[in-house]
Formats: structure tokens, C-alpha cells, sequence
């Protein structure tokens, strides 16, 4: 697929080396920052958009905007399902980077046509075309709720007041060939000036220049860390600039990643990751010790941008071929509560982790029912199924692949209470004689309600042991009076006791009942 754009401005888009830029030799004087355990990563899905996708924007409602700068429209994608929904809403021409302002409007910076679109995204109509020499390339949304805009060919910013959608202020001189923003915590912008070799930073709240940062080859775009400090992918030294936004220096070696790196982007795990056109993958960059984490992962063709949504899972548009890429990281368990639960089932259990996202949960092998997970992918819920007494492992299962906790939750029996019964012995005592030969006793489940059998009762009178019996079918043991009944007339009955057992479903709880001598 072409992925040239046919313009005056065609180096926006092209993979030709920038001018007054050689390509770096492949590891010359490049310092090795990458770890060296290698976990295996893979996209689980692509999903067919237009044609050469750039941009990548999340919307209000969790879904995700992607710019077709061939095709020159905005298509949706639903995240939770990672297909393409509704009809392309059109742009101007060559739309690039886009972004979402906090009043839901989608702004889209067409290079090629010298306009931004604006877009409802709540409706996906759009609102106005708002005029932008100089090849808008980028936006990015700055703490007011206004947009920069970056100025590909004009080497400047413009702002644009997402109230009335117009320009607003004199442009902000750039170096030459500004394409990513990113605004720090502390309200500095950074802006990536590819042609310069340099990041310019931005006082927003007064749009004024306060510094520019030498960095690598070709500066393409910028992420801001949970630490605050700037991620800057260089695509034609195939490295990231660290810059510290409080004192705007950078920070230590480029960390070396694939070749000709052009969207980074920094995910709720702190992890930055890098869209390596040269190289078809994307690198992970574990942002608390800059050192490059894994195997590059291997994407579509030519990837170009990416974001990371707050489940975790990454999108890259990959300019030819036409998709998008779906990186979703294998789960990890943290913990389960409560751990543990009846043999019967029916505990609603929460686990907690990362990449939950698409779950399904096995129980000691059993398949566990109504799993839902949160927005994060961080935690979820289920219902346990039946299982056999004792600790079972529990599998998270998703696109991405699966997690064991081993012996995670152990099944109890639950504690039945239980209760006996005794027969009167029918005896008369003067001369002693007996009516009915045996004692009898009967042994229930007093939460079912059922006869408990096969269970031994011990029939005594006062210290002196009458004898043992196994409960029948009927939950009833029996013994012979006839030998001990003068020890039941001494005593003026008898008693009965239960030990208490564990069976395959339950815990019987002991029991004990006495019973009187009675003359019919």
C-alpha cells in the first residue's frame, strides 16, 4: 500500500530520511539500556480501518477515534468489542494526530487542506472547519481545555479556543518542523521538532517559548511519564530522549529501541512504548529504570502512532497496511478475598491484578459463572463453582494469555448441626422386665432436615458403655437392653452421643439426647 502522501508536504507521512539527517549506523556509540530477561509478546487482534491510519484518540465514551490520512475521514472503534462501528466521518484533507478536548469535541488537524475538523464525538457530526496554514500535524489538549496545534511547515503552534473554535494569539514560534505535543503536569508544553533535532517548551499559560532541548535525530513525538518526565521518540537515531520537566534537562543515555521510532505513548502501568515504522514492532520501555523490557512486538506494517487505554491494552496504527494493531500483555493475579469458600459453590469472589481484561476464571479446574471486570482491567468478580474440599488453583484466562495463583482458594465443608433423638426404654421395673429389647436413637441433619447415616452412636449409662451402633438408612441406631437393663434401671434411663464426622459434603457437628425408663 502507498503510504506517500501527494502534497507539497509530503514529508509529514514519508519514510525518506529528513533532509540534513544521516541514518545513525545500526549500534554505533549506542549505549546498550535494554534488560536482559526477554518475555515474548504478541498483538492478539488487527482491526482493518482505512486507508494509511495516523492518529489515535480516545473519546468520552471509551471509544477510540483513529485519522485515515489516505482515505480522509475519522472511523470508531469500540473497544470492548475491537471492531470498527458506524459510518467514516469526513475530514479535510491528510488527516494526521488528533485529540479530544475535555468538552468532548474531537479536533483533527488535516495537513494537507490547511484546516482542522471539528467533531461531536458524542454524535459524530462534525461541527466546523476551522482554518490553519502551515500543515497542522498534531494536537494536544493544554490545562485550559484549549488546543495547540502544531504547525508542520509554518515551525509553529497555534492555539485554538475549543469554546468558540477559533485561532486565538499570535503562533508560537517553534524550531523547524514541529509534529507531537505533550503537556507535563507542571502546564509546560513540549513539542517535537523533527527538522531541528530539538523540543521546544512552552509556558501554556502564557505562550511563551521558555527553553529548546537538543535531543536525537528526527523528534517525532512526546509522552509525559507518571514521574513527569518527557519521553521523546527520535525516528532517525532510533532512540528515546529523557527530559526531566521540572529542571528541562535530559536525563541520562537515549535508550536505544526499533528501528525509526515514531509515536510513543505512556500507559497506566507507567511502561512507555514506542511505534517502530523501520522495524514493524513496538518497543516497551519500563519508565522507572529507562531500560528497554522484552522482545520488540511484532505489529502491522509500518507502524506509525499508538495509545494505551486504561485497561492497559495498546492500539497502533500501522500506516500501510491499514489496521490497527491490538497488543493486549498477559494477566498477573494479585490476590483473591475472600480465599475461601463452601465445596457447594456460590461464593462471589474478587481478584485483583493487571490485564483482567476479557477474563474468564477456572476454580480448581471448574469454570467459574458471571465474571465482569472494571474499566482498569485491575480487578474482577465471579461466582465459584462446586468443588472438592481443600486448596485449588485459580486460572485468569484472557486474549493475551493466562495467570495460575496455585491453591489460591480452598474449599470448606460446611458445618451442619445435628441433633439426636432417644426411645424411652420400655421396661417395667418390679420384678424387672423388658417390653421392647432395643434402645433406639435418631441421628438429623438439622440443615437439610435428613436422617444422617452410617454414623456411630454411642449409647452409655451413666460411665458404663451400653454399647455402639451405626446409624441405618433411616438416620435410627439400635442396641440390646435386655443384658444391661438393670444398669438403665439403676441409672433411671440412658444417654446417647454423637462424635461429630466429616463427610464428602459436610461437617456434622456432635450431638447428644437421653431417655427416661418408662413403664407401658
Amino acid at each position: 500500500m502507498n503510504t506517500q502522501v501527494q502534497s507539497p508536504l509530503l514529508e509529514l507521512l514519508s519514510t525518506a530520511p529528513l533532509l540534513g539527517q544521516a541514518q545513525p549506523a545500526a549500534a554505533a556509540g549506542r549505549v546498550n539500556r535494554t534488560a536482559a530477561p526477554v518475555r515474548t509478546f504478541l498483538a492478539v487482534t488487527s482491526i482493518p480501518v482505512g486507508t494509511n491510519p495516523v492518529g489515535l484518540a480516545f473519546i468520552p465514551n471509551g471509544d477510540l477515534y483513529v485519522t485515515n490520512s489516505g482515505s480522509n475521514n475519522v472511523q470508531t472503534i469500540d473497544t470492548a468489542t475491537d471492531t470498527v462501528i458506524g459510518a467514516a466521518i469526513p475530514t479535510g484533507t491528510t488527516p494526521a494526530w488528533l485529540t479530544v478536548a475535555p468538552n468532548g469535541n474531537a479536533y483533527v488537524p488535516n495537513n494537507i487542506s490547511n484546516n482542522v475538523t471539528v467533531i461531536d464525538t458524542a454524535t459524530s457530526a462534525v461541527l466546523t472547519t476551522i482554518p490553519l496554514s502551515g500543515g497542522p500535524s498534531a494536537a494536544a489538549v493544554i490545562p485550559s481545555g484549549n488546543v495547540y496545534v502544531s504547525r508542520f511547515s509554518a515551525s509553529s503552534v497555534q492555539e485554538i479556543d475549543t469554546t468558540t473554535n477559533t485561532a486565538v494569539g499570535a503562533a508560537i514560534p517553534t524550531g523547524s518542523g514541529p509534529v507531537g505535543i505533550a503537556v507535563a503536569p507542571n502546564g509546560k508544553a513540549y513539542v517535537a521538532n523533527r527538522n531541528a533535532n530539538n523540543v521546544t517548551v512552552i509556558d501554556t499559560a502564557t505562550s511563551t517559548v521558555l527553553t529548546t532541548i537538543a535531543v536525537g535525530n528526527g523528534p517525532n513525538f512526546v509522552a509525559i511519564a507518571p514521574n513527569g518526565n518527557a519521553y521523546v521518540a527520535n525516528i532517525n537515531s532510533s532512540n528515546v530522549t529523557v527530559i526531566d520537566t521540572a529542571t528541562d534537562a535530559v536525563v541520562g543515555a537515549a535508550i536505544p529501541v526499533g528501528t525509526n521510532p515514531w509515536g510513543i505513548a505512556v500507559g497506566p502501568d507507567g511502561n512507555a512504548y514506542t511505534a517502530n515504522r523501520g522495524a514493524n514492532t513496538v518497543s516497551v520501555i519500563d519508565t522507572t529504570t529507562n531500560i528497554v523490557i522484552g522482545a520488540p512486538i511484532p505489529v502491522g506494517s509500518q507502524p506509525i502512532a499508538l495509545v494505551v487505554a486504561p485497561n492497559n491494552k495498546v492500539y497502533v496504527t500501522n500506516i500501510a497496511s491499514a489496521n490497527v494493531s491490538v497488543i493486549q500483555f498477559p494477566p498477573t493475579i494479585n490476590a483473591i478475598t475472600p480465599n475461601q469458600g463452601p465445596v457447594t459453590g456460590g461464593t462471589v469472589v474478587t481478584i485483583t491484578g493487571t490485564n483482567l481484561t476479557g477474563a474468564s476464571v477456572d476454580i480448581g479446574g471448574n469454570p467459574a459463572t458471571g465474571v465482569t471486570v472494571n474499566a482498569t482491567g485491575t480487578q474482577l468478580t465471579a461466582t465459584t463453582p462446586p468443588g472438592a474440599a481443600g486448596p485449588a488453583d485459580v486460572t485468569v484466562t484472557t486474549p493475551g494469555g493466562s495467570a495460575t495463583l496455585a491453591g489460591g482458594f480452598t474449599y470448606v465443608l460446611p458445618v451442619h448441626a445435628t441433633s439426636l433423638t432417644a426411645t424411652p426404654a420400655l421396661s417395667k421395673l418390679f420384678p424387672p422386665h423388658v417390653y421392647f429389647p432395643f434402645l433406639t436413637a435418631t441421628l438429623t441433619d438439622q440443615v437439610t432436615g435428613l436422617p444422617v447415616p452410617n454414623q456411630p452412636i454411642l449409647f452409655k449409662a451413666g460411665s458404663n458403655v451400653l454399647g455402639i451402633a451405626n446409624t441405618d438408612a433411616q438416620g435410627v441406631a439400635r442396641v440390646n437392653e435386655t443384658l444391661t437393663l438393670s444398669l438403665i434401671l439403676l441409672h433411671g434411663g440412658y444417654e446417647v452421643s454423637f462424635a461429630g464426622a466429616v463427610t464428602p459434603t459436610a461437617i456434622l457437628s456432635p450431638s447428644s439426647a437421653g431417655a427416661p425408663v418408662v413403664a407401658p
